[in-house]
């Protein structure tokens, strides 16, 4: 197995259970891990024969564009739309970090990490 990673994509977006959150929107960290089978591509040097990780982008980006409440549901969201999408894919591991969250404390960021195989 292979893995891809994905580190640190800078999105903004409108997560969490507060009104305030909705309207007015925070920054987000999200890193990605996907393991797959990468030995063809490896011999090939061809894009289908690997996981892209333009489209592994893609989805980030869209996923983190429909609001949650929770950050562990936009993170199973993703896991779940990469699994749809790149059938190379056997594992994924995804954190989305809410940067300066609005807890009532000077806290960098809050994450959450989800994990699924296939």
């Amino acid at each position: 197995m292979s893995i891809i990673k994905l580190k640190n994509i800078r999105l903004f977006a409108h997560h969490g259970c507060l009104t305030e959150e909705e309207k007015i929107g925070s920054d987000y960290l999200v890193n990605l891990s996907v393991k797959a089978n990468l030995v063809k591509a490896a011999e090939s040097d061809t894009l289908q024969d690997t996981v892209d990780y333009v489209h592994l982008n893609k989805i980030v980006k869209e996923q983190m564009a429909i609001r949650s409440k929770l950050l562990e549901h936009v993170g199973q969201r993703i896991i779940d739309t990469i699994f749809e999408e790149l059938p190379l894919v056997s594992e994924a591991s995804v954190t989305v970090a809410k940067v300066n969250p609005p807890i009532g404390g000077d806290v960098a960021e809050v994450s959450v990490t989800m994990k699924s195989k296939r």
